[in-house]
């Protein structure tokens, strides 16, 4: 009788329980962030000082990558129209917009496409500041390929590329089938890949530039949702597992 009456009695909410705290979140954000920082860091030094073993093999492949290019020209114009295609200002357009369509289609996902617009544009002007902190010039060959303005590292094609591809993908994640993620998964994952051999191959960006830029954009993107989801005050914003329904459906059952 006494397990009876236990059943019967209302249950406290457990919303929460069991999950990090967002100081612990928090603190996991700036861990990745080290974590991939460390590394971009490190190739930003060797590029600055000259570390001799980095750039020669940077040189021997950029000369390797530009003989192939300008021995066949179908691939010249192919990696001049991609290049045209992804400068980060059409691609950041782009996922503005799907931004913009989610925070219409899904009003419970607004801080999550905040997010995901706040962290593109945060990559975009942050890779311009390493650009000038590191200050290298880009790769000069004999009977160039393709010309480009600016500093060499990071690649920021390759930066945003990274970026904007590790935060479509989070954005868009909890809204899809898993047929439909692993398509997304695959589809942008050759986007920043032929990016980053675009950059190569037209001889404007070294390959430790284009690292450095993966690096930047997955390290950046991954940090700064684990930073979001410690500070988002709100529940969490991804749909119900299939079979039950969100906290609205026990409004008025007793």
């Amino acid at each position: 009788m006494a397990d009876l009456r236990e059943a019967g009695r209302p249950r406290p909410a457990t919303r929460g329980i069991g999950r990090p705290s967002w100081g612990r979140r928090l603190l996991k954000a700036v861990a990745y962030g080290v974590a991939f920082a460390v590394p971009i860091t490190a190739l930003a030094f060797f590029a600055r000082e000259k570390f001799r073993p980095v750039i020669d093999l940077d040189e021997r492949l950029i000369v390797a990558a530009t003989d192939i290019t300008r021995d066949n020209p179908w691939l010249k114009s192919t990696l001049l129209v991609w290049q045209e295609m992804t400068q980060p200002k059409w691609v950041f357009i782009v996922a503005s917009a799907v931004c913009l369509v989610v925070w219409r289609r899904h009003r419970e996902l607004a801080t999550r496409c905040l997010w995901a617009f706040i962290t593109m544009m945060v990559a975009w002007n942050l890779q311009l500041v390493l650009k000038e902190v590191v200050r290298r010039a880009r790769p000069v060959v004999s009977d160039p390929v393709s010309h480009a303005p600016g500093y060499s590292f990071p690649s920021g094609h390759v930066a945003c590329a990274a970026a904007i591809a590790t935060v479509m993908t989070l954005l868009l994640w909890p809204l899809l089938t898993p047929v439909a993620r692993r398509w997304l998964v695959a589809g942008l994952t050759a986007y920043v890949v032929l990016t980053s051999l675009d950059r190569v191959f037209l001889g404007v960006h070294y390959p430790s530039d284009v690292v450095a830029g993966i690096l930047f954009g997955i390290g950046l993107g991954t940090a700064s949702y684990i930073g979001y989801l410690g500070w988002n005050p709100g529940p969490d914003d991804s749909p119900p597992p299939e079979g039950e329904t969100g906290p609205e459906s026990s409004k008025g059952t007793t």
